[in-house]
């Protein structure tokens, strides 16, 4: 028999084993970095349609428990319909409140803040500042130069801005359009979806399913029962501090809190600065001081009380996703960062740690 030739190169291959590992393992995740940038870019591309379908899954896990209490004695329908309402009519009424609110304030507040320039102006000259008298006056008056100076870009800037409002409703309207039908079969829909999957991949992907909906329907109610907690709070101690425009400032908290850990420190700040304008220096700084009690009471108590039977992942983690969002998508991607990260890691978890559970008939 003639010996097999020896494969040109063979004794001369000499590449270490681990090198040809890591080379291995860093094609794929090129594969991988290159297919999440793609999936980036499309979704970046549908954005309305994609913030449309997240907010009526929003909408769906906060009102999916209200509308099974319904069912119980209601046609289907019927309790979608009341549930729809009566949270149309809670946020409707919120906003105008705040609405009658800043109008009945204004023109004290007007007056409050034409006093706290003068306050401020005061302060600002003193230690340890020695700035020259009338600081704040002239910055005032440098704000108003400017403005009418760019006053065609401000007016095009706000023009954009009042698309954007456009887009922002169209969604809305689209994100209830689909809540509706989210709410009323779901369940119907999934089973769907699972039905035109191969029999084989479909246990897999009710495990994955379930494990999803469970950490986004719990990450959503937790984090709207977090933000009111802190809108109560800054609530209460503005009022004792006797800081205008509370109910705006209350809500605005409640909307910042939305996103972790950087929303309402930002909040706090506005509030802040109405209170040095309002209120002088002093009370400026204790709301201030609520930037720091308030962000102990969200990281070692509401967070691990109210989250943490739906969502492990640790706090480093979530700075990441947040900050990670942000630069993807600017505030939109700070504010689905978490709960996108929060439902794959879930995903993940529930895969690795359970076999593939017995197929269903469904």
């Amino acid at each position: 028999m003639t010996p097999p030739r020896a494969r040109p190169g063979a004794g001369t291959d000499r590449v270490p084993p681990g090198l040809r590992t890591a080379a291995g393992y860093t094609w794929r995740l090129v594969l991988l970095g290159v297919a999440a940038y793609l999936v980036v870019a499309v979704l970046d591309r549908l954005q309305l349609p994609v913030v449309a379908v997240f907010v009526a899954l929003v909408i769906t896990s906060v009102l999916r428990p209200f509308v099974d209490l319904l069912d119980r004695a209601l046609p289907r329908s019927l309790a979608v319909l009341i549930a729809l309402l009566c949270a149309i009519a809670l946020v409707g009424g919120i906003l105008a409140l705040v609405g009658t609110t800043v109008a009945d304030e204004w023109s004290r507040l007007g007056t409050e803040l034409r006093g706290g320039l003068g306050r401020i102006d005061h302060w600002l000259t003193g230690s340890p500042f020695h700035l020259r008298p009338g600081t704040a006056t002239d910055l005032r008056a440098k704000i108003g130069e400017f403005v009418a100076a760019h006053r065609s870009a401000l007016l095009s800037t706000a023009l954009s801005g009042a698309s954007r409002a456009v887009e922002l409703l169209t969604a809305l309207a689209l994100a209830v359009f689909c809540s509706v039908f989210f709410l009323h079969s779901g369940d119907r829909m999934w089973h769907w979806a699972r039905r035109q999957l191969p029999a084989r991949a479909r246990p897999v992907w009710s495990r994955a399913g379930r494990a999803a909906w469970h950490t986004f329907a719990g990450y959503t109610r937790g984090v709207l029962i977090v933000a009111a907690t802190n809108a109560v709070l800054v609530g209460i101690a503005l009022a004792v501090l006797r800081v205008p425009l509370v109910l705006p400032l209350m809500v605005l908290e409640f909307v910042a809190a939305l996103v972790p850990l950087i929303g309402s420190p930002i909040a706090l700040a506005i509030a802040s600065l109405v209170a040095l304008a309002a209120r002088g220096p002093v009370v400026a700084l204790l709301v201030l001081g609520l930037i720091v009690v308030i962000g102990q009471i969200e990281g070692h108590l509401l967070h691990p009380l109210v989250l943490g039977w739906s969502v492990r992942i640790h706090p480093v983690a979530v700075a990441l996703s947040v900050t990670g969002g942000a630069v993807l998508a600017g505030v939109l991607g700070a504010v689905v960062a978490v709960p996108v990260v929060s439902v794959a890691w879930a995903v993940i978890t529930e895969l690795r740690d359970h076999g593939p559970a017995p197929e269903d008939s469904g």
